[in-house]
Parts: C-alpha cells; structure tokens; sequence
C-alpha cells in the first residue's frame, strides 16, 4: 500500500501543532513544520512508496502546491510585519514633531494663559436664534459668559481675551466650557473645539491609536484631533 504524507507526518513524530501548555514562542519553535521537514518528509514518502502500487502524481502535485501556498502565506506575513514595524517608525517620527504644538480637539476643558486669546469654536448641530459659553474656573465659579447670537447649522468661532465679566484678567490655569442653546424651549448642550499644548505622545502598539498627552486635560486620540496649529 502506498505510504501517504499523513502517515509520515505520524511516524516521524513531528507535529504541526505546539503545547500550548508549556511555553508557546519554545513549543512552535520546536514542533512547527517548517520547508526543511516538509521536503525531508516529502522525500520519505517518495522513497517508501510501495513499487509495485506507487504514490499518485497528481497527490504529490497537491501536496507541492499546498507547501507552495504555506509558504507564500508566510512570506506574505514577513512582508505584513516588516510594513507594521516601518509604519511604527514612521508613526514615532510623526508624534516627536507634534510635542509642543497647538491642536484643536473636542473638550470642554483647557488650559488658559490670561496674557493671550483663546480661540475656539461651537459645534451648532441647527440653525439657532441664540446661544451662549458659561466659562467657569476650577472651583466651579462662573467668570465669564459670551454671547453667541443666531448661529448657523455648522461651527461658530468664538474668541475669549482671559478677562472675566467685571473685565478683570483671570489667573492662568485650567477652565471649564458650556455651550448651550433653546431650541423648542428647551435647552441644549453643544460641543465645543477648544486648543491644547501636547506635551508628550504615546505611541500604540500594533493596531493601536496614538495617544496625545494634552496639558491640563490628558490623553486623547490622535482621530479627535480637529486641528493641528504650530
């Protein structure tokens, strides 16, 4: 009876799957069948193949074309791993250059230096007839309220000179943001885009966002940044 690769594979005691009770880089490493052992045990087959009943061309021909695309599959995950590393390095260049930058992000939170201008926007999700921004400090006092007006449906600019209503500049630090609205005599929230200094980046793993470290607020996405200012 012609000798299979199956029945080699059995008796030569080389396996195609590791212990996964054990250490798992070390047991595939040891028991992963690599194209050594496929052509050492394809080579077996063929010099035990029963003369008078050999082995089936066309089962060899499968058997080369299945190595074939094994191979090509491990080839195709070498490139996959050799683009990943390069894309990582190239994400770590990006992030070093984006420490000490203004960038706009959706948060209702920022840092404030009295002696400049804050400027930042509304999200509208309407067209409304008025609106407002409470800016409050860190104890929760309300020091400032802008007036918005009417506002399109889209984002409303705004601008804060760090003086409180009394015309007073604030003491630097961080302030809280609330944009609210009426609509059907009801009251409604809306975001606002406000800058922060990134002051360090994170650079995710593979698959991972890169995270930016904001003064005064914290982490946040590198997807929710709206825009990056010098």
């Amino acid at each position: 009876m012609a000798t299979n690769l199956n029945e080699v594979l059995a008796n030569s005691g080389v396996s195609t799957t590791g212990n996964t009770k054990k250490n798992t880089t070390e047991s595939t490493d040891k028991n992963a069948l690599g194209k050594d052992a496929f052509l050492q045990l394809l080579v077996t087959q063929m010099q035990h193949q029963n003369p008078l009943d050999p082995q089936d061309n066309s089962e060899f021909v499968s058997q080369l074309a299945q190595f074939s695309s094994l191979e090509g599959i491990q080839t195709l995950n070498q490139s996959v791993n050799g683009i990943t590393s390069a894309m990582g390095s190239s994400q770590a260049l990006q992030a070093s250059s984006l420490v000490g930058r203004s960038v706009i992000v959706q948060n209702d939170k920022a840092m404030i230096d009295p002696s400049k201008s804050l400027n930042g926007q509304v999200v509208v999700p309407q067209n409304i007839d008025n609106g407002k921004i409470t800016i409050k400090d860190k104890d929760g006092n309300v020091v400032k309220t802008i007036d918005l007006g009417a506002q399109n449906k889209g984002n409303a600019d705004f601008i804060w000179d760090g003086t409180n209503d009394k015309g007073e500049k604030v003491a630097a630090g961080n302030y809280s943001f609330s944009a609210t609205t009426t609509v059907d005599g009801k009251a409604q929230q809306m975001y606002t885009l406000l800058p922060a200094t990134v002051t360090s980046v994170t650079v995710a793993g593979a698959g991972g966002e890169m995270m930016l470290n904001l003064a005064g607020i914290g982490k946040v996405g590198i997807s929710k940044v709206q825009t990056i200012g010098i």
